[in-house]
């Protein structure tokens, strides 16, 4: 990689990676858990419709990589220098494999999300002209939402093989922490996707698709909570450097952020919700949006721990 490219440390008193990175891990999680459900249900279903939930999940993976991209081009020591990371490549290094991915997935994405909002577009007569365009590519559509599928997976993995390959901090260096990533993207991505569903495309709460993404958002996050767990058992069990870095689990700021925001917020808040709260309000709006609310701001919190607790705690 050229040695101009490098990440600010300016922004957070010393730590190589800032809140800038914390945000575009979230939104490239959003990203890629939204899409990648909204293609397992459209292919598991056989649909061939363009349901309200494959349009907004398309739609958050469009916006949220694009925003994340903005933060991670901003954090460099020289953004107007990012193209360089498009030209130089190092296949050994995961950020550069990382780059590779995206710079196939964002364009898939469009694309995907061009297919997904046609009546939109055809209603929208200023974006008229995209239909030729949508016309011309009808035909790549199911290869091209089979390999953003492939792609989306691999950018929630990513995140986590990008910031797990820092061996000084053992609660970012681990091999659970991309499968953990993987999971938290998609239970947070579908919960972005349904709220956006819901609001702006008019799905019903009870919809096939709504009951298929409740019966699978448990499982998900449950896998979620057995990753946290074997992380944080390993570092409680593991040598003198991971009992250190077991320390941001419970003391200071940031284990506070773990516990109200990942544990409290992230995981009991959707559960209160759902069961201890009653079957009526459970199955309302409000209830609905205060859910999907707290897996999205539960999943913020977990990369924001994760990338500060993590350097904080190093060997």
């Amino acid at each position: 990689m050229d040695g101009n490219i490098e990440f600010t440390m300016g922004l957070s008193q010393g730590i190589a990676w800032p809140w800038p990175i914390a945000v575009y891990l979230f939104f490239a999680g959003i990203s890629g858990g939204a899409l990648a459900v909204a293609l397992f249900i459209r292919f598991y279903k056989k649909q061939t419709e363009n349901t309200p939930f494959l349009k907004a999940a398309s739609l958050v993976s469009l916006v949220t990589i694009a925003l994340g991209m903005i933060c991670l081009v901003l954090d460099l020591t020289n953004p107007l220098f990012f193209w360089r990371i498009l030209v130089f490549y190092n296949l050994n290094s995961v950020m550069s494999v990382g780059v590779i991915a995206l710079s196939a997935y964002i364009p898939l994405v469009a694309l995907v999300t061009l297919f997904a909002m046609e009546e939109e577009i055809k209603a929208y007569k200023p974006l008229n002209f995209l239909l030729p365009i949508i016309d011309k590519l009808r035909g790549i559509r199911a290869p091209s939402e089979k390999l953003v599928l492939v792609l989306a997976m691999s950018v929630c993995a990513y995140t986590g093989f990008l910031i797990s390959a820092l061996i000084r901090f053992p609660i970012i260096n681990t091999s659970v922490l991309p499968a953990l990533f993987v999971a938290s993207g998609l239970s947070a991505g579908a919960a972005a996707a349904k709220m956006i569903a819901v609001s702006v495309f008019k799905e019903d709460l009870h919809s096939k698709d709504m009951h298929t993404l409740h019966a699978i958002e448990w499982p998900v996050m449950a896998a979620e909570a057995l990753f946290l767990f074997m992380i944080i058992m390993s570092l409680a069990t593991g040598n003198e450097g991971a009992q250190a870095a077991f320390a941001g689990f419970h003391t200071g700021v940031w284990a506070n952020v773990f516990w109200i925001g990942v544990v409290g917020i992230g995981f009991v808040g959707p559960l209160l919700l759902n069961f201890a709260t009653g079957k009526a309000f459970s199955h309302s709006a409000k209830a609905f949006y205060m859910s999907g609310a707290c897996a999205v701001v539960g999943m913020m919190c977990l990369r924001m721990f994760v990338i500060y607790a993590g350097q904080l705690n190093a060997i």
